[in-house]
């Protein structure tokens, strides 16, 4: 959430930075509600002053002036009550501004290729889609969680149920003592507001799994991603300057709606509404966050170059950035089945937007207390791994060459077939 105490110093720059996002809002509303809460505080201090002067004064004669004095104060708390929640609520939907150093643009097509890494393979024979492989081997089945939950689901069986846990166990050991990230296994419900710190809620609602628990409860969320929960965990803090940087990694289903997503990569696992990410957390001095997004980044394709996967690296568009993110880095794996790239890891700074929003605070080495700075990353999404797994160590005979580097964690299995 933007502070409107930042806003107001320089209101022009600001409506210049956030219409980069290409966003439809009235955003001069903000300055005249800002104006009009202003005024109604004023007001209603000036009467309070005023009330309190006649009580100090004892003056009997002045006891109906103070009733009516008290009555126009109950009318100015109303009226700026709302005035304040209306102007809340449309900074509660503003996205965060965009860092300089992102490119100005409408949506993915305006988003900037850094880099490919990694040898593309070369088959000579007619790659077949993740999906056809893993039903050809038995081992995926779309048809019976069809049957017992619904579209989007997948039941993933045997040997390719293993390559999921040990990709899970792979990347937990490679971010926690390699890249020495702080393992967790939290919660998998939020809060709604747990969800409103991140910036899940209110604007994206219609994408949650809501758990309807007793009535008269506060209302609770599947976590669309562990980001929502890791990043939480300093929520309504003021944490020490020495313990920063905070790194989190955890391994999690995740659930989301995909509303919107209606008719695209129907068929496999590209979007399901339930899937199991790696997820990276750090929790940084505000001035550090570029330093620690490029070395989140880094994490990431590191488990793609361990892996031999190709891959190239993105820098997204004004446009095309997440909700709460100032920067942001795709990473996409390359799909044979697909000829194409596509996304595996989304690695964002995201400033101090979310921490303004969980009131998330640190005392820095004069003493000052600052917002945190906010990242989050994919390390990596768990089933596109597994889809390019099997799409670029797919054989001809149907069979999937398990990457060297996950061998140990499948009982030195070397290759999955049907037999």
């Amino acid at each position: 959430m933007h502070n409107i105490k930042e806003i107001r110093k320089d209101f022009k720059a600001f409506k210049l930075a956030i219409e980069k996002r290409t966003i439809k809002i009235d955003l001069d509303e903000i300055q005249n509600l800002d104006v009009e809460n202003r005024e109604l505080i004023l007001k209603k201090e000036t009467l309070e002053k005023e009330k309190k002067e006649i009580s100090k004064s004892k003056d009997k004669s002045l006891f109906e002036k103070s009733k009516e004095i008290s009555s126009e104060i109950d009318e100015i708390t109303k009226k700026q009550k709302l005035v304040k929640e209306n102007l809340d609520n449309i900074l509660s939907n503003l996205p965060n501004v965009p860092h300089p150093d992102v490119p100005i643009g409408k949506d993915e097509n305006d988003n900037i290729e850094i880099g490919k890494f990694g040898k593309i393979p070369n088959f000579e024979f007619e790659p077949k889609s993740h999906y056809e492989i893993g039903e050809n081997l038995k081992m995926l089945d779309f048809d019976l969680a069809t049957k017992t939950t619904g579209a989007r689901f997948v039941f993933v069986k045997n040997r390719l149920a293993l390559l999921e846990r040990a990709l899970s166990n792979f990347m937990l050991d490679t971010h926690i003592l390699k890249n020495g990230y702080l393992e967790i296994s939290p919660p998998l419900l939020a809060s709604d507001n747990t969800m409103y710190g991140t910036g899940q809620l209110p604007k994206f609602e219609n994408d949650q799994f809501e758990v309807k628990l007793e009535k008269g409860s506060d209302r609770k969320f599947l976590i669309p991603t562990a980001e929502v929960i890791l990043t939480n965990i300093v929520k309504d803090k003021i944490v020490e300057n020495s313990s920063l940087p905070m790194r989190f990694v955890a391994s999690t289903p995740c659930f989301r709606k995909e509303a919107g997503s209606y008719g695209k990569d129907t068929k496999g696992m590209i979007r399901q509404h339930q899937f199991y990410k790696v997820e990276l957390v750090s929790i940084v001095e505000q001035e550090k966050c570029h330093e620690e997004l490029e070395r989140m980044t880094t994490c990431a394709t590191g488990i793609l170059d361990l892996l031999e996967l190709p891959y190239r690296k993105m820098i997204l568009c004004s446009g095309d950035m997440g909700f709460s993110a100032e920067k942001t880095y795709d990473i996409e794996v390359w799909l044979p089945s697909e000829n194409k790239y596509r996304e595996i890891s989304s690695c964002s700074s995201c400033s101090t937007f979310q921490a303004v929003r969980m009131k998330s605070r640190y005392k820095n080495s004069k003493k000052e207390t600052l917002y945190v700075g906010t990242l989050n990353g994919s390390g990596l999404a768990i089933g596109r791994t597994l889809i390019a797994i099997l799409e670029n160590y797919q054989q001809k005979d149907g069979s999937v060459t398990v990457p060297k580097v996950l061998r140990p964690y499948m009982n030195n299995l070397e290759k999955i077939s049907l037999n």
